[in-house]
Order: C-alpha cells, then structure tokens, then sequence
C-alpha cells in the first residue's frame, strides 16, 4: 500500500512538474449541482521541493495554508465557498452554482515552515442546465463541513438518502456549514459537531417516508421536542448505516419545485411626464395648540417633587439632628471627661508640634488641670479619677 501511494505521489509530482508552476485546471460543473474539489497538500509540496530533494531523502511534510480568491478580485464568488480547519489537513473548494458563467480561481499555497509560495490556476465553467424538480434539505447533527466533502463520505450519505427517496436517481445539490446558516460554535469537547445541510434532488416525486414530515403528527412530536421531547423516525423510515449520518427529521425541509410560481408582472412603464393636475393649492395652517398642558407636565410637576425632596431631605439633616448639648446631656459625665481629655491632649500635641520654640504643654506636666491651668500634688487627684480605687462603690461600673 505505501509503495503504491509513493507511485501515485511520483507521477502526480512529474505532472505538475512537467506542466509549470502555474498549473491550470478546467472543471465544468452543471447550474444546481454540487461542485467540491479537495486541493491536496503533497500537490503543492512538489512546488516547494525539487524532485531530486524530495525522493533523495524523504518525503517532507510541511504546514501549508491555501489563500483562494477570484482572479483580479479579492473575494471568492458568492456561490464558491473554501474550508481548512489545519494547515496539516488538506483544503477543500465546494459551491452550487446558481447562474451559467467562467470563473478563474486563483490558489496560492503557502508554507508556513520555509515561507515559499506557490500559484494554481482553477477555470469552473458553469453550464446551464434543469434544475431538479423535487428537492429535500436534510440536517446532518454529527458531521462538520470539512468531513462530509471527501467523495467516499458523499457517496456513504447519498447512498443512504437513496434508500430513503427510494430511488437511485438522486445528486447532491448542495452542502452548508451550519454556521453559515446562524448555528452555534459547539463546545470544544468529543461527541459536540458544527453540523451540516445536505440538499438533494431527483426527477422523481418524494417517498412516503419524505412525505411524512408534512403531517401534523410530526410537526406536533417536533413542537415537543422543544420542550425536550425525544423525536423518532416514522415507521421504517431510519435507514442510515453509520450513526454519524442520521438526519435530523425536524429539520427536514421539502421543495417542490415541479410547478413553479409565476413571475410577477413587469411594472407598467409611463411616459415620465407627469400629468397636469391643476394648481397647486397648499394646505391650510394647522389649528393653534395650547401647549400649557404639556409645560405643567414637563416642567411644574418635576419642579413641585424636586422641592418637596429638598424640603423633606432639609427636614431629615438639620431638623432631626439631636445637637451636641442635648447628645453631652445624655453622655456619662466619665466618659465624656475622658473624651475631652484626649480631645485636648490632641490639640496640644498638635500645637507643639507646629512650633517647637514654645513652651511645653500643660500635658507634658504631672498632674495638672488643663482648663484651669492648676496643678495638683502628684498624691491629689481630681474629682472624677481617671483609676479608681478598688473599695469605691461605683468602681464595678468601670471597664477594666
């Protein structure tokens, strides 16, 4: 098996090497079907390496990331879209052509590693041709985008589709990320997809199976399933083979396309003159308005509360204040000559601080009386002592 891949990967390089560095590659793709092309890593690598280097030693593998854009235009057309998820993994290129016409893609292969780029050149030319009457969008819950473009895996999920139409006349019409589509970015954790839109279509009419997501019975179990319901597959309708491929049957949509609404009629063109309607005659003045209403409203009503707050917060800070007589009145005598202690002492302290040249403060001297400026024998004592003795009767009140 490896020396057959090697054989591939030799005349794939001989190619690409025999036909230049701007390689040019032609597709003609039908108007409504699905066009995906896969831009292999090992293609571009050849364009990095020379032959000889490449089959000397090894086969190198190098990070490359593909930049696509529409030839003289920075954008892809609006039907071309372009996926890689890892500079290791391969690009894939996919869209439905919707209208007949050339486009020249331009892909530059970037490596990430020695920083060399590399040119291909890709002409999808679009044909005109019938577009399937009888299509069905299907959502895919456990597939991202870059997973379902392979061939094999298109040919797994037709296959299935194929025994749920009931027919083997079915094409791929379309592919969608389901994050183009307004979906959610999942968790990065196992078992959470991006999901995946899977349009087909056939010349043949929808299955019964198909036609049963029409019922009301199933919109009823799927307006459950919002709740949290779990919704099953109608009767002998679950034909997917690999679990990763089930549908989704409450985000299965139908398109009849087989009758087709008619067009709406063209507008009916005029002559551009405007037809003479007379004078002009312009409307009458409004009547007057009396607009005091409005100002008691905006203004005198907001005015009134704003007052009525102030005269009330007023109330509350000057009128409910208890003052500092009334609040000493209620205060221990004890404690309020301890307060008055440290409250001066502070004072003093400060104004010796402010001028050093002064003489000492009368707390600086023992036992003193700072109102007063009287000093007393160091045995004296106030009349409210600060320690009081034990045996005094009212010494089990003090906090010790």
């Amino acid at each position: 098996m490896a020396d057959r891949r090697s054989w591939f990967f030799f005349f794939t390089v001989c190619a690409v090497c025999a036909s230049g560095g701007n390689a040019e590659f032609k597709f003609t793709v039908p108007v409504g079907k699905l066009f995906s092309y896969e831009l292999m890593r090992e293609t571009f690598q050849s364009d990095f390496e020379p032959l000889s280097k490449l089959y000397a030693t090894n086969l190198y593998d190098d990070p490359i990331i593909f930049k696509c854009k529409l030839q003289n235009f920075p954008d892809l057309p609006e039907w071309l879209r372009f996926t890689q998820r890892h500079p290791f993994d391969n690009g894939f290129l996919y869209g439905t052509p919707m209208v007949p016409g050339q486009s020249i893609i331009e892909v530059w292969a970037v490596n990430k590693q020695s920083y060399q780029t590399t040119r291909q050149l890709f002409v999808i030319k679009a044909v005109d041709e019938k577009i399937l009457p009888y299509q069905a969008e299907f959502f895919i819950k456990l597939r991202e985008i870059e997973k379902v473009l392979p061939p094999a895996v298109q040919s797994e999920i037709k296959a299935d589709l194929q025994r749920l139409w009931g027919t083997e006349a079915l094409e791929i019409v379309n592919m969608t990320n389901a994050l183009d589509r307004g979906g959610r970015v999942p968790l990065p954790l196992a078992g959470h997809f991006e999901g995946v839109y899977v349009k087909v279509g056939s010349e043949r009419n929808f299955s019964p199976c198909l036609l049963s997501v029409l019922s009301p019975e199933h919109s009823r179990q799927c307006s459950g399933a919002d709740r949290g319901a779990r919704v099953k597959a109608p009767g002998g309708c679950n034909f997917c083979n690999i679990p990763s491929n089930c549908i989704s049957w409450c985000k299965t949509e139908l398109f009849d396309l087989s009758n087709p609404k008619p067009a709406p009629p063209a507008p009916t063109l005029g002559s551009g003159i405007l037809e003479d309607g007379g004078d002009f005659d312009p409307p009458e003045s409004p009547p007057s308005r009396d607009y005091f209403p409005d100002y008691v409203v905006t203004v005198i009503v907001p005015l009134i509360i704003a007052i009525v707050l102030s005269v009330l917060l007023a109330y509350v800070m000057f009128c409910r204040r208890e003052g500092v007589p009334k609040r000493n009145a209620k205060t221990n005598q004890f404690q309020l000559f301890h307060h008055h202690t440290i409250h001066d002492d502070t004072e003093g302290l400060r104004h010796m601080a402010s001028d050093r040249t002064g003489p000492p403060p009368l707390s600086a001297l023992p036992m003193f009386n700072y109102r007063t400026g009287e000093r007393r024998a160091p045995l004296q004592s106030d009349n409210i002592p600060l320690i009081l003795a034990q045996h005094e009767p009212h010494s089990d009140s003090m906090p010790r």
